[in-house]
């Protein structure tokens, strides 16, 4: 009899993708897969110390008071026959060099941004537009609901091509991740199919 946690066992012809979840630290990547994920999201949180203020420095009004030493995973079914396994980098620069292993073998990515503090984004944006193959999206994380920037104007300080599709999502909200998941799928989708002669 199949379990209930494995629909992968329920009906044989299941397609399975591997998306990565980027960004820069404290852009809600460890949030955002505990948010989807059917599954208790597999996470490296470390507590952050005193010391780790000026390894790792973030806003003095942020509350965060862990933060992810290795990947976040996570699961969730879109269909009956779609599975998505997430995985979350860190995203500490003295991590960065696990990035490529994180991605092997990715369908897309999706990189989270936090307008309140956009530099921290540019090297994963970086990173997907120069050192990898994994077709991308970029989503701005609506911290407090609320948008700050219009698009546009996010997309021109991150200097995005117009081909990487730019969207907002609440990394809380489940509706809205699943939303942000499905347009990665379809960027990637759109990235990759084959293109057939008039």
């Amino acid at each position: 009899m199949a379990s209930a946690s494995s629909p992968d066992r329920l009906t044989p012809n299941v397609t399975s993708a591997k998306l990565v979840v980027a960004g820069g630290f404290g852009t809600g990547k460890t949030t955002l897969v505990g948010s989807v994920s059917e599954i208790p999201p597999v996470n490296t949180e470390a507590w952050m110390t005193q010391a780790s203020k000026t390894v790792d420095p973030l806003a003095d009004a942020n509350a965060k008071t862990t933060t992810t030493v290795a990947m976040d995973f996570g699961r969730v079914t879109l269909a009956r026959d779609l599975i998505l396994y997430l995985f979350g980098t860190p995203g500490q620069p003295r991590f960065w060099p696990m990035w490529d292993d994180l991605c092997r073998g990715a369908s897309g990515a999706l990189v989270l941004v936090d307008t309140r503090r956009l530099d921290v984004s540019f090297p994963a944006v970086n990173y997907f537009e120069n050192d990898s193959d994994v077709p991308f999206i970029v989503a701005v994380n609506l911290f407090d609901g609320v948008q700050t920037h219009p698009v546009e104007q996010v997309r021109d300080a991150l200097g995005l091509a117009d081909s990487v599709p730019l969207v907002t999502t609440d990394a809380r909200d489940r509706r809205s991740v699943i939303t942000t998941l499905l347009a990665t799928l379809t960027n990637t989708m759109d990235k990759t199919s084959p293109v057939t002669a008039p």
